[in-house]
């Protein structure tokens, strides 16, 4: 049970990241705004669950 719930951590948390990674690159396509912010926020959210898992 544990390992399940420690791969599905590490599964929402990279897809967390990966949301982060798309709003960065698409407000930058897109000309700037909120995005960065936001998009900066979900990368660090994701990353540093993982590194806090894995730590």
């Amino acid at each position: 049970m544990r390992r399940l719930q420690v791969k599905a951590t590490v599964l929402v948390s990279a897809l967390l990241a990966v949301i982060g990674i798309v709003l960065i690159v698409e407000t930058a396509l897109l000309g700037g705004g909120m995005g960065f912010l936001l998009g900066a926020m979900f990368l660090l959210a994701g990353g540093l669950r993982i590194y806090l898992l894995r730590r």
